[in-house]
C-alpha cells in the first residue's frame, strides 16, 4: 500500500465479505484488523483483497508469532535494500541529466564552450540520455507501474496512478521528441526532451518511500528491544534432573531453575528460594522485589542474588511480556479518530487530481502561450506528482508509530491512537517517585562512624562493597560506585548469606585481617544480636533516623559483631524533574506523586520538584 486511497479500497473490500462486520487497515504498519464470525470464509477475504489489487497475508494457526514476525522482518529488510539501490541508480542518473540540461543551457553561454554547443545539437545526445533514462523507467520505476496495473485493472487509481501518468507523460514526450523529431514541424509543440523530470520524479518519490520505510523500521526497535529481554534457553528440572530446553519448549506446570544473575524465563510461582528480582521492565521500579515461595514472578524479569525454583504458569503467548509485545503492535497499528477522516478525504483525492491535471492540460492546450501544447502537458504532469496524497494519508499513522515506539522504549505504554489524540484533555498527572521523578539509581549520600568504631570510613566502605561484590541489588552497586570513585580496593568476600529483606551477613579479608559483617536495617542488627543500646549503637540509630528524615535509606554496618557506621544512600531526582513538573502546571494539570516509600521521604522528594500533592 502506498497512500490512503489504497486503506479506504481495502477496507471496503473487506467488509464487504459476508460475516466481517468491522475492518481497519493501517497504512504504517500494512496490517489489517478485522472483527468477524467465526465461520468467515478465509478464501473470500483473501479474494476480496486481490480482486482491490493487493495481496492478504494471513498468519497460519499454528504459525508461532516469533516465526512470523521475523519473516516479516527479512522481508522488510529485503525491500528496504531493494528500494535503496533503485533510489540510489535514478537519483545519479536525474543528477547527470540535469547536470547535462544545465551546461546545454547555459554552458557555451557562461563559459565560451563551443563544443558544448555543437554536442548539444547532435542527434545523438538525446539517444544517450534516452539510454540512461530508460533503466530508470522500466526498472527503478517498476514499482509505480506495477501498482498502478494492479489498481488499474479492477477501475481504481492510486498514488503510483498518479507517478506513472507524469513519468510517462515526460518520458514518452521526449522519447517522439528523440527518435522523430520530424512530427513536431509545424505544431504547437517544442523540441526539447524531459528525460531530467522524468529521472527526477522517479528518484525523489522513491527516496519519500526509502525514508518512510527507514522510519517504519525505526518504530518496531521498540517491539525488538522487548523481545531481547526474553532469555532463550530454560532449565526444566524433572525429578533429580535438569534439562536446559528452548524457552517455547517449556509447558505450564513445569518447574524451572533460575540461578542468580539470570533472567526469569517464564511467568510463574515460585515454589521453592528466595531472592530479589528486578521487575523495572514491567512497573519502572529500580528497587528489586524480594520473592519467597508462593510468590508470583515474570518471565523477561532480572533475579538477583538467590537461587528460585518457578512453576510455570503462563508461557508463549500467554505471558505478560508476550501481552506487553502485543499491546505495542496493537498500539501502533491503531486508528485516531482524526485519521479515519483523513482516510475519507484521500480515498477520494486521487480521482480528483487525475480530473484536475486533465483540466490543466486542456485549460493550457487552448489558451496558454506558444508552445502551448508543450507547456500544457509539463504543467499537468506537475499537477499530477506535487498531489501525491501520501503526507495525507501517511502523516497521522507514522507520527503514532514513532511516538508510540519511543513510548514504549521508555517504559510508556499506550494502550491505542485514540488515547493519545484525548490526552490534550487530561487535567490530571499522577507520577511514580523511584526511577520516574528520581533517577532510580541510587547513590551514596554520606557515612556515618560509631564513636568506637572498629574501622575508619575507609575500610568500612572497602568491607561492605567487598561483601557484596557482584550483587545486582541497587544499594550494592551505589557503594560500589563510591568506592570506585575514591579508589578503593576490593576483594571478593569468603563467605555470604542475604537474607531477603533485611540484609547480609559476610566474612571479608582485607589487608591480611579477616572480618565478620553484616549490613543491614535495624531489625535486622537486633535478630543479630547486635547491642543498640552501647554509645555507638544509640549514635548510629540517631544517624539512621536523621537519614530517614531527609528522605535517605540508612544501611546500618556491624564489624566483628560490634556497631561501626551507618552509609546512607539516596535516590537523586532526576535533573530535568522540576522543568517538568513546572511545564505540566503551566499547562493546567494537577501533578500527584505516587510511592510505596515512607510519607517522610515521599514529601521531601515532592517539595524537591514542586509537587503538593503526595
Amino acid at each position: 500500500m502506498t497512500c490512503a486511497s489504497c486503506v479506504r479500497r481495502v477496507e471496503r473490500a473487506l467488509t464487504g465479505v459476508e460475516g466481517v462486520e468491522r475492518a481497519s487497515v493501517n497504512l504504517a504498519t500494512e496490517q489489517a484488523s478485522i472483527e468477524a464470525a467465526r465461520d468467515v470464509d478465509v478464501s473470500a477475504l483473501r479474494a476480496a483483497v486481490d480482486r482491490a489489487g493487493y495481496d492478504l497475508r494471513l498468519p497460519a494457526a499454528n504459525e508461532d508469532p516469533d516465526d512470523a514476525r521475523d519473516a516479516l522482518e527479512q522481508e522488510r529488510h529485503a525491500h528496504f535494500r531493494a528500494l535503496a539501490v533503485r533510489t540510489a541508480f535514478a537519483l545519479t542518473v536525474a543528477a547527470v541529466s540535469m547536470a547535462w540540461m544545465l551546461l546545454h543551457t547555459y554552458g557555451f553561454q557562461l563559459f565560451g564552450w563551443l563544443w558544448i554547443h555543437d554536442l548539444a545539437h547532435s542527434p545523438w545526445t538525446n539517444v544517450a540520455l534516452f539510454a540512461v533514462t530508460l533503466p530508470v523507467q522500466v526498472w527503478a520505476g517498476a514499482p509505480f507501474y506495477v501498482g498502478a496495473w494492479k489498481i488499474g485493472r479492477h477501475g481504481s487509481t492510486d498514488m503510483n496512478s498518479l507517478v506513472a501518468l507524469g513519468t510517462s507523460a515526460a518520458f514518452l514526450y521526449s522519447a517522439v521528441v528523440t527518435f522523430a523529431p520530424g512530427l513536431f514541424e509545424g505544431t504547437q509543440f517544442a523540441a526539447t526532451v524531459y528525460y531530467d523530470t522524468a529521472t527526477a520524479i522517479i528518484g525523489l518519490v522513491l527516496l519519500g518511500r526509502l525514508l518512510e520505510a527507514r522510519a517504519k523500521g525505526q518504530t518496531s526497535d521498540a517491539v525488538r528491544s522487548l523481545i531481547a529481554l526474553r532469555p532463550q534457553t530454560a532449565r526444566v528440572i524433572e525429578g533429580e534432573e535438569e534439562f536446559e530446553i528452548p524457552v517455547r519448549a517449556v509447558q505450564v506446570g513445569d518447574v524451572v531453575l533460575v540461578r542468580p544473575a539470570e533472567r526469569i524465563p517464564v511467568d510463574g510461582e515460585v515454589v521453592d528460594g528466595a531472592s530479589s528480582v528486578d521487575e523495572s521492565m514491567l512497573t519502572g521500579e529500580s528497587v528489586p522485589v524480594e520473592k519467597h515461595a508462593g510468590d508470583r514472578v515474570f518471565g523477561a524479569t532480572m533475579n538477583a542474588h538467590g537461587m528460585l525454583r518457578v512453576r510455570a504458569t503462563a508461557v508463549g503467548a500467554d505471558s505478560a511480556l508476550a501481552r506487553i509485545i502485543r499491546l505495542v503492535e496493537d498500539a501502533q497499528g491503531s486508528k485516531a479518530p482524526i485519521q479515519a477522516f483523513a482516510d475519507r478525504v484521500a480515498s477520494i483525492f486521487v480521482p480528483v487530481v487525475i480530473a484536475i491535471a486533465l483540466a490543466t492540460l486542456a485549460v493550457w492546450w487552448l489558451f496558454g502561450p506558444e508552445p502551448a501544447a508543450t507547456l500544457a502537458i509539463l504543467n499537468a504532469v506537475s499537477v499530477l506528482i506535487i498531489a501525491c496524497p501520501c503526507a495525507l494519508g501517511l502523516a497521522t499513522p507514522t507520527a503514532i508509530m514513532v511516538g508510540m515506539g519511543r513510548a514504549a522504549r521508555l517504559g510508556v505504554l499506550i494502550r491505542d491512537a485514540e488515547a493519545l489524540e484525548v490526552a490534550r484533555r487530561i487535567d490530571t498527572v499522577v507520577l511514580d517517585k523511584t526511577g520516574t521523578i528520581t533517577e532510580g539509581r541510587p547513590e551514596v549520600t554520606r557515612i556515618a562512624l560509631a564513636p568506637d568504631a572498629p574501622v575508619d570510613e575507609a575500610m568500612l566502605l572497602r568491607l561492605v562493597a567487598s561483601a557484596e561484590r557482584g550483587s545486582e541489588h541497587p544499594y550494592a552497586a551505589s557503594i560500589e560506585r563510591e568506592t570506585v570513585r575514591r579508589g578503593l580496593a576490593l576483594d571478593w568476600p569468603l563467605t555470604f548469606r542475604a537474607l531477603p529483606g533485611l540484609g547480609i551477613e559476610a566474612s571479608v579479608s582485607l589487608d591480611g585481617a579477616t572480618r565478620a559483617l553484616l549490613v543491614g536495617n535495624a531489625d535486622f542488627m537486633a535478630q543479630q544480636g547486635i547491642d543498640a543500646t552501647t554509645r555507638g549503637g544509640m549514635r548510629l540509630a540517631f544517624e539512621a533516623d536523621l537519614a530517614t528524615q531527609q528522605g535517605e535509606t540508612a544501611l546500618l554496618v556491624a564489624v566483628d559483631g560490634k556497631p561501626a557506621g551507618m552509609i546512607a544512600v539516596a535516590d537523586r531526582v532526576r535533573a530535568s524533574a522540576h522543568d517538568a513538573v513546572a511545564l505540566l502546571q503551566v499547562r493546567g494539570v494537577q501533578v500527584v506523586m505516587l510511592t510505596g516509600d515512607g510519607e517522610a521521604t515521599a514529601r521531601i522528594v515532592a517539595k524537591q520538584v514542586g509537587i503538593d500533592q503526595v
